[in-house]
């Protein structure tokens, strides 16, 4: 008795958020079978009340002989009717469960059948209580054709007009209750071509139970008082009428309502995912428990969800492989990006006596001390809006100016290589040279084959490289070329010049210049100081 009572806490869950209670196939069955029984035997008991009702008190009967005994006659062969029918229609209706049995019970996707079979319960529910409401309006005209012709005709349509009315409303309801099923079924697949009625059909299946039988009702009285079929007093026909309208306010509000929310609440899930999207959770999903073209609706969006996770999936992995900003770069402009000469500042960063260390240290060692080391390097580098270009071995080549534009790019540069110069330091004791150099260099795609990569390419890379290679020579640990020098606008510590200093390659002399906290000082020509406006 428990473990039903926790079961339908769940189910009622299922009902308002369906897909969130995670109850079991077998727990989903149970409460299935419980819920469609209640609704079929409330519905079908209103709707018999509503019958008699109707007969009695609101709709103009023609005159009979013995209209007691034909009012106690109708009320017992309801009773029978209803005590009979009654269990018959909610075996009837729960018998499509039991083609569901074996899949809910094996927490298995459905197959395309088994999904037709949930999303047609509703619509099989409808048309076994419309053909039990139909042959109960058979069996009462025969009936009352023993009294009258004209009370038989009219009961007929007072017991199929009910019918309609109460199998529309069970259709209704049923579409909630089945919807914890439905979601199991669609949650990875919704059918291309609509196997239910659409939203288009709900609302006019609404709007019938709330306009357009009442309304039928009244015409139908009004017909008969015009045409003198009906000996109907002004009393009479008021509470009609009234009797009608009220009935058509009353189911008309409850249909609309059923019908607004099974539209309405798969869109506000949607809506409500879409909010949580927005804030940047990629890792929402929408349960897709509508057969309609408002489910169709719902798996498109956990598709382009998952689309989006997957690109920013891909953003991040190739963030992690590619400097961020040159990513960023390649994903708005494509891959097809030709070469632009541009003004730029290169920066080279090279381990020092690396073959030594790496002689003589595990290869694991190696790598994880190398990382250390440029795990210090690389924020500072982006602090100051650089980007780092590549890793080469145990070296790294980074580039202020490209591919966004850097009118200072010198002056970021040359504070980066400082903060560097300062901040980073390696446990394993390994030393590190940086050379900077400033010029026109040609940034864009370099590659074929369909493996490119963005890069700078010019005799600035080569001699920032060289640069680099010097500080061997005089010890220092920053040397800065004389172009880099004369770009400078911001005032920076003072910078002298290491003279008598060969670069490699050069045929040109190049002047280079190292900063005073530098750290070190062999200069062949006993050196001069340079400022950022002079050289």
């Amino acid at each position: 008795m428990r473990s039903l009572l926790d079961d339908l806490r769940g189910g009622l869950l299922e009902l308002v958020r369906p897909g969130e209670s995670r109850l079991s196939g077998r727990s989903l069955l149970r409460i299935g079978r419980v819920f469609v029984a209640c609704v079929i035997l409330l519905i079908n008991l209103v709707g018999a009340c509503s019958v008699l009702g109707i007969a009695l008190f609101v709709v103009p009967l023609p005159a009979v002989a013995h209209p007691g005994h034909v009012r106690l006659v109708n009320a017992i062969a309801a009773a029978i009717y209803f005590v009979v029918a009654a269990p018959v229609g909610v075996v009837l209706g729960t018998l499509g469960l039991l083609r569901l049995r074996r899949w809910l019970l094996e927490e298995r996707p459905a197959t395309r059948r088994e999904t037709r079979a949930v999303l047609r319960a509703p619509l099989r529910l409808f048309l076994v209580q419309v053909s039990i409401w139909l042959l109960a309006a058979l069996v009462f005209g025969v009936l009352n054709l023993t009294y009258s012709a004209p009370l038989a005709g009219r009961v007929v349509i007072i017991v199929a007009l009910t019918g309609i009315v109460t199998a529309s409303c069970a259709y209704l309801v049923s579409e909630l209750i089945f919807r914890p099923a439905a979601a199991r079924a669609l949650a990875n697949e919704v059918p291309g071509r609509l196997t239910v009625p659409g939203v288009a059909t709900r609302a006019v299946l609404a709007w019938m139970l709330g306009t357009g039988l009442p309304v039928f009702g009244v015409v139908a009285i009004g017909v008969l008082a015009v045409s003198g079929e009906a000996s109907a007093t002004r009393h009479q026909l008021g509470v009609a009428m009234i009797a009608l309208g009220g009935t058509g306010i009353a189911v008309g509000l409850l249909a609309v309502t059923i019908a607004a929310r099974a539209t309405a609440d798969p869109v506000d899930s949607v809506r409500r995912a879409l909010a949580k999207v927005q804030r940047g959770d990629l890792d929402v999903r929408v349960p897709v428990y509508d057969g309609t073209q408002i489910g169709q609706l719902q798996l498109g969006f956990n598709r382009m969800v998952a689309g989006l996770a997957e690109r920013e999936r891909i953003r991040e992995t190739f963030g992690t492989y590619v400097d961020p900003e040159v990513a960023e770069h390649i994903l708005e402009e494509g891959t097809h990006l030709a070469g632009e000469e541009v003004e730029v500042t290169i920066m080279f960063i090279d381990i020092r006596q690396f073959t030594s260390f790496a002689e003589s240290t595990a290869a694991e060692n190696v790598v994880a001390a190398i990382n250390a080391l440029f795990e210090q390097i690389v924020p500072i580098i982006h602090k100051h809006g650089g980007r780092v270009d590549k890793f080469v071995g145990d070296g790294l080549l980074a580039v202020f100016g490209a591919p966004r534009r850097q009118p200072d790019h010198a002056d970021k540069a040359l504070a980066a290589a400082l903060e560097i110069m300062r901040e980073v330091s390696s446990e394993q004791g390994l030393d590190f040279g940086i050379g900077l150099n400033s010029g026109r260099v040609v940034a864009g795609n370099v590659g074929g084959a369909g493996r490119l990569e963005f890069s700078v390419i010019g005799d600035a890379v080569n001699v920032a490289a060289r640069v680099e290679a010097a500080t061997r020579e005089t010890g220092d640990k920053l040397l800065v070329a004389g172009p880099t020098v004369e770009l400078l606008r911001a005032a920076h510590p003072e910078l002298r010049e290491r003279t008598g200093i060969e670069l490699k390659g050069k045929r040109e002399a190049v002047k280079v210049f190292a900063p005073a906290e530098s750290g070190g000082g062999v200069d062949a020509g006993g050196g001069r100081e340079a400022r950022p406006d002079q050289t």
